[in-house]
């Protein structure tokens, strides 16, 4: 019994010194955890990451390299964490044994890697295909993003006539105003919408066609920003620009049967005439060697001649005509008392032409009406004081439309006190003042006949000579029915 009580102690000693050493060997030792973290992608080093462990232990940062070192760190089994702000935060396991190293390497994603791209965006306005838009009109479309990301839009637009391209960017609204697009062109539109962490995405491509251009018949100048601008206007008082306001063009003549319009534009410190479509394209330099020039630019008047063939200016105390594509000057006039020649009329029924001429500083004036060869026929106003103007023939050529300032006042200013229309009958040789109902104190300038030569539109302003001008209708059959037709316009023509 002894013997089998020793044997028994014995198997308690011996387990419990097993036991011991056991636990000697699990707890004790330690080892190192190295690693890297770069960018997901690109691998390039990501310094300044905290690194940690869980159980805890260290917390280090990498290196310029990416690099990161834990020593003497307790074997076990540990998960190790990578932080960066703008980074997700990513968790790899370790597995420490005593007096070893584990390498663990980090590949962390931007913040924004799981970010879904907005939705394409939904083009609204003009639908596709529409036809007849103006040429001022809303881009509309629609946008969204499935984290509700705030988004922001870049349209282009192009055109099926040139290689130009209309670029708007960082647009947070969803409408888009557009403005002095070209008529009768067809414009292709996308939208591109960006949460400013994915790529953008791009809409559907949409068309448009505007307007055909209107076929207006009315025409006129307006001083902007300094520079004379050309417009033409509808019935209706609605305006199209038809020249730049970075170039000075002035005094518009519609061809009568033909779909262009002849202008002055001054180049280089010359005044030349150009011609321009109806919608102000394909603008062309008539004259060249001869320029148009005279006592005052904006004084000076040109005419279409021989079924629009030829254009006929003056310069100084010549009267020149040009084929209206630039070929063909010939001198047909000049004044035989050495004034200069500053506005021409012709008339096609009859082949005669009127001028106006006046010396150096606007008096003098002589009015009368030539051959087409440039022989004088017949003197309509001559040895006058004043000042005079605003040339214009009746279809017929019996009758010839002009302005005369009956106060009679010369002035170093050449200003106009008191400028009356008049009609002469050419047949009578008798004149008809139609500015019976002119205000005091204002002036009747720039006269035209109505295609149908029942009105006539012209020019009335203050005679202080600095203050608006207006453009006003009056009809013949009423001299008292003056109506205005358009403010803030000069050099008016109706074809």
């Amino acid at each position: 019994m002894k013997i089998l009580s020793k044997y028994i102690s014995l198997i308690v000693i011996i387990t419990m010194l097993v036991s011991c050493s056991e636990d000697k060997i699990t707890l004790s030792g330690t080892g190192t955890i190295t690693g890297k973290v770069v960018s997901q992608g690109d691998n390039i080093p990501l310094e300044n990451t905290r690194v940690s462990t869980n159980p805890n232990s260290s917390i280090v940062f990498t290196d310029a390299s990416g690099n990161f070192v834990i020593n003497d760190i307790a074997v076990g089994t540990y998960s190790v964490q990578a932080q960066k702000e703008g980074y997700l935060s990513k968790f790899e396991p370790a597995t420490v044994t005593d007096d070893n190293t584990v390498n663990v390497i980090f590949e962390l994603d931007i913040e924004t890697a799981n970010n879904d791209a907005p939705n394409a965006p939904v083009l609204v306005s003009p639908s596709n295909n529409a036809v007849n838009q103006a040429i001022t009109l809303d881009l509309v479309w629609t946008g969204s993003d499935p984290e509700d990301d705030d988004l922001t839009y870049e349209v282009q637009i192009l055109n099926d006539q040139n290689s130009d391209v209309l670029t708007f960017t960082d647009l947070t609204d969803t409408t888009l105003t557009i403005s002095d697009l070209d008529y009768n062109t067809k414009y292709f539109w996308q939208v591109s919408a960006s949460d400013n962490i994915n790529d953008p995405i791009l809409s559907e491509t949409y068309n448009f066609k505007t307007l055909e251009f209107p076929d207006n018949r009315h025409f006129f100048t307006r001083k902007i920003n300094g520079n004379n601008v050309i417009f033409s206007v509808d019935d209706a008082g609605n305006e199209y620009q038809l020249t730049s306001a970075s170039n000075n063009s002035w005094r518009p003549r519609k061809a009568s049967n033909l779909d262009k319009i002849a202008f002055l534009r001054s180049n280089g410190g010359q005044v030349h005439i150009y011609t321009m479509d109806l919608n102000g394209s394909n603008v062309m330099q008539v004259t060249n060697t001869v320029s148009v020039n005279g006592f005052n630019l904006e004084e000076l008047d040109f005419e279409w001649k021989s079924n629009n063939t030829k254009l006929v200016y003056p310069n100084f105390d010549s009267l020149y005509e040009i084929n209206s594509n630039g070929s063909g000057l010939n001198l047909i006039h000049q004044t035989l008392n050495g004034n200069f020649i500053t506005e021409v009329d012709w008339c096609q029924l009859t082949q005669r032409l009127a001028v106006k001429t006046n010396n150096a500083v606007g008096y003098n004036v002589e009015i009368y009406t030539m051959t087409n060869s440039g022989g004088i026929v017949d003197y309509i106003l001559q040895s006058v004081t004043g000042a005079a103007g605003g040339l214009d023939y009746t279809f017929d050529g019996t009758k010839l439309l002009y302005t005369y300032d009956v106060s009679g006042n010369q002035n170093v200013d050449y200003r106009q006190l008191d400028s009356h229309m008049f009609i002469y009958d050419i047949n009578t040789m008798t004149t008809i003042d139609i500015s019976t109902s002119k205000p005091a104190g204002t002036n009747d300038l720039d006269p035209k006949f109505s295609p149908n030569e029942a009105e006539v539109i012209f020019v009335n302003t203050s005679n202080d000579g600095i203050s608006q001008q207006d453009l006003v209708k009056v009809e013949l059959a009423s001299l008292s029915t003056r109506t205005l037709f358009l403010e803030n316009g000069k050099m008016p023509d109706w074809k």
